[in-house]
């Protein structure tokens, strides 16, 4: 950031922390004051330790990519756990919603240490770098920012009304897809396309060398969050992060088999993905993307009955190849995946963006003031 100053965050806030203090959930006497973890309201107590406008991020138990929600804030009488760091910032040259917006995006994981449990201690965070525009500069594009995140209300709004009309949709054109009370043929799921599962070989998984590139690496909690459609991804490989894994193109579905059994989203763009997430591209002639993904959405809650009990339960590939799918006829099927497809196209233009807020936010933090982390 050649042309903005910047200073390391302990220079532009005041660090909070001795203040802070947890109360065991039986300790915790009920009242109207919010009580905070790492990454909100975990509870409401009968007492308060601070009284004003903070920023709050996450110490541990916290997500730290760039787009994840790392700091926020918090206001009037409030109680703070051990689990968030407390920032007053020095307001004559720093902006709340500035420090808030600065930090969520920029991929703070490099300040991160612990692999069993990761830690953003309190000498890493002072250290982070903050761009200083003036304080005008400041307010103009927090306004900008602030409208995005506006947009993506709307956006998650209109993607909960998807989340309703889908299901309705494949129900009244398909039926059940398990007792298949139209009778339409049947096949497995390896018959209609090709599954395979994705790929993150190197140990270990969080090694700093492996992010930070371009290439977009879409995880469980990616596809969990997606509502359908995967739309971004919460890290990006570096060229040898690419290189140990394996790029899926876009269209492809992500099944995760893992964690949260059963949960599909389809890619908007081309992405790597682990092993915990099996990818699916279907046969042209057999069966349209929406389609399939319609019947596993109504096959979740019998995909988890599958998965073995276990430290974790998960699913595998024997299982879903060998998952039976009824098979409408392919125009039919084409006919309902045009109307999800204009659901979706309505639902965007409703919420007046195709991406994530955290996307608008990156693209305009770049475009401004550069990467952060550059300066």
């Amino acid at each position: 950031m050649s042309s903005t100053e910047s200073k390391p965050l302990g220079e532009v806030c005041e660090v909070l922390d001795r203040h802070r203090k947890p109360i065991t959930k039986s300790d915790r006497v009920p009242g109207p004051y919010p009580y905070y973890g790492a990454s909100g309201v975990l509870d409401h107590v009968a007492d308060y330790i601070f009284d004003e406008a903070l920023v709050l991020v996450g110490e541990d138990g916290a997500k730290w990519g760039a787009g994840e929600r790392s700091a926020f804030a918090i206001d009037g009488k409030t109680w703070v756990n051990n689990h968030a760091h407390v920032l007053r910032p020095c307001r004559d040259q720093l902006l709340d919603d500035w420090l808030i917006h600065s930090l969520n995006a920029t991929d703070l994981t490099p300040f991160v240490s612990g692999i069993t449990v990761p830690k953003l201690n309190q000498r890493r965070l002072k250290e982070i770098p903050i761009g200083l525009p003036p304080l005008t500069e400041q307010r103009r594009i927090v306004a900008i920012l602030n409208r995005a995140a506006k947009i993506e209300r709307l956006r998650v709004q209109a993607a909960e009304r998807m989340g309703e009309f889908v299901p309705a949709l494949f129900e009244r054109m398909f039926g059940d897809p398990i007792e298949n009370p139209k009778g339409w043929a049947v096949a497995k799921l390896a018959d209609v396309g090709t599954l395979d599962r994705g790929r993150s070989r190197h140990r270990p998984r969080n090694a700093p060398e492996l992010y930070g590139g371009p290439y977009p690496f879409v995880q469980t909690g990616d596809v969990a969050a997606s509502g359908g459609a995967i739309r971004r991804a919460s890290q990006r490989y570096s060229e040898l992060g690419l290189k140990q894994s394996k790029m899926w193109p876009a269209g492809t579905l992500c099944i995760t088999i893992a964690a949260n059994i059963g949960e599909t989203g389809i890619l908007a763009f081309d992405a790597c993905f682990p092993d915990s997430v099996v990818g699916f591209v279907p046969k042209k002639d057999r069966a349209t993307v929406e389609y399939v993904q319609g019947a596993l959405d109504s096959m979740q809650a019998r995909l988890e009955e599958r998965a073995p009990m276990a430290a974790q339960r998960n699913i595998n590939l024997r299982i879903l190849r060998a998952l039976p799918v009824a098979l409408p006829p392919i125009e039919m099927q084409r006919r309902f995946s045009g109307l999800v497809r204009q659901a979706q196209g309505t639902a965007e233009t409703v919420g007046g963006a195709t991406g994530s807020v955290s996307m608008v936010t990156q693209a305009l933090m770049r475009s401004l003031l550069g990467n952060p982390r550059e300066c």
